[in-house]
């Protein structure tokens, strides 16, 4: 790949979180490709775990970290942590003594702020960084209707808005009936040349993986109640469920009495990225099963855990709820699945028991995730920008 050349630029990237995403993705992206690089982090309240935590910054000059700093942790509500976090961010880059080519702000709330900063000479472009759209985000219908408004007048404004998905542009259009300038998709990548595949005779072909948040509508339990169907013709067939989350203890449970502690496996939380992807690789398949009566999130996003199945080499079994489910099942790099433990099991089973469908699948997988390389997606989405 050409090498693209930011190395003057100044960037500011401030995003909400709770591990790693797209923003942190980013930051890595450009640390060594640009002059300073400023990253703010706020923690993202949805997630309970991160309700002790503060905001916090990183300094980079020329590639290496020179400042950090965590701010005191004050606890305020969900709806008024926003509000702080908008004033950290203000006040952060304002006190710094470099003005910034580059803004991006990773959620509406956030590139507001860059707006506002651009509007006082601060940076002089902003990027709306929108990987969170969904009709119904707050249950308080003023909130909710306040959190559009934001999103309305940031795709409006920026100089440029990049959407993990065309259901965010689509959903974005509908809701206020007409288009918005300078829309583009930028799709959640994978580190595909990071990952260290197995070849195909070295993988457990009898291995079904789940990464993620363990979340009652992630449907983990329906292919734990899969498992007996698909034992009865994959006698050593196996689960291994990365991750934790809220929803743990039941999957647990149910393990238990289904008397299927030998069939799974939990590695609760893995921080190391290569630790994951190890694990992963290990496998024959993934699972990906979102149900569209409670998750409006997946339909609008871009999952980020399929895309690392793929670029592991493992097929997915997903449900019909992202965009990408149909494109998955085009190129034959995966099925779709009702949400139901029958249609789960037969697809699981048909794959498994088929060594040359499993090979041609997986061949198709690794050659779909090459295309997500996230280099390649933000060499490509920023270099107008920046150069």
């Amino acid at each position: 790949m050409k090498k693209t050349n930011f190395k003057n630029k100044k960037v500011v990237i401030v995003t909400h979180e709770a591990a790693t995403g797209p923003a942190q993705e980013l930051r890595d992206f450009l640390v060594p490709k640009v002059k300073n690089l400023f990253f703010i982090a706020h923690p993202l309240l949805f997630f309970s775990e991160m309700e002790k935590k503060s905001s916090h910054y990183e300094k980079y000059e020329e590639g290496k970290l020179i400042k950090k700093h965590q701010a005191v942790h004050w606890p305020f509500p969900e709806y008024l942590s926003y509000f702080k976090d908008c004033l950290y961010t203000f006040f952060w880059v304002l006190a710094s003594k470099d003005s910034y080519d580059l803004f991006i702000g990773s959620g509406n709330i956030n590139a507001f702020v860059g707006v506002i900063l651009r509007k006082l000479g601060k940076v002089e472009k902003v990027v709306f960084y929108c990987i969170d759209y969904v009709p119904q985000r707050f249950n308080n219908r003023l909130v909710n209707n306040f959190y559009h408004w934001v999103d309305k007048i940031c795709a409006e404004k920026c100089d440029l808005t990049l959407n993990l998905s065309p259901r965010m542009i689509e959903g974005r259009e509908k809701r206020w009936g007409k288009s918005f300038p300078c829309q583009t998709v930028v799709p959640h990548g994978v580190h595909f040349h990071r990952i260290k595949r197995l070849p195909f005779r070295e993988i457990n072909k009898e291995e079904i993986v789940f990464m993620g948040s363990l979340l009652e509508k992630q449907g983990v339990q329906l292919v734990i109640k899969a498992l007996p169907e698909i034992r009865k013709k994959i006698q050593d067939i196996r689960l291994t469920i990365i991750g934790t989350g809220p929803y743990e203890k039941n999957l647990k449970d149910l393990v238990k009495k289904l008397k299927l502690e030998k069939l799974v496996s939990f590695t609760g939380y893995v921080e190391s990225h290569q630790k994951l992807e190890n694990l992963m690789a290990k496998g024959a398949l993934g699972v990906a099963l979102y149900n569209s009566a409670i998750d409006q999130f997946t339909y609008y996003a871009d999952p980020g855990k399929v895309k690392v199945y793929l670029g592991a080499g493992l097929p997915v079994v997903i449900t019909d709820v992202p965009h990408i489910a149909k494109e998955i099942e085009k190129e034959k790099c995966g099925i779709i699945v009702g949400y139901n433990k029958k249609d789960i099991a037969e697809a699981i089973t048909g794959l498994l028991k088929d060594e040359k469908k499993l090979q041609t699948y997986r061949q198709n997988a690794l050659s779909y995730a090459k295309r997500f390389d996230w280099d390649k997606i933000f060499k490509e989405s920023l270099e107008k920008l920046l150069l």
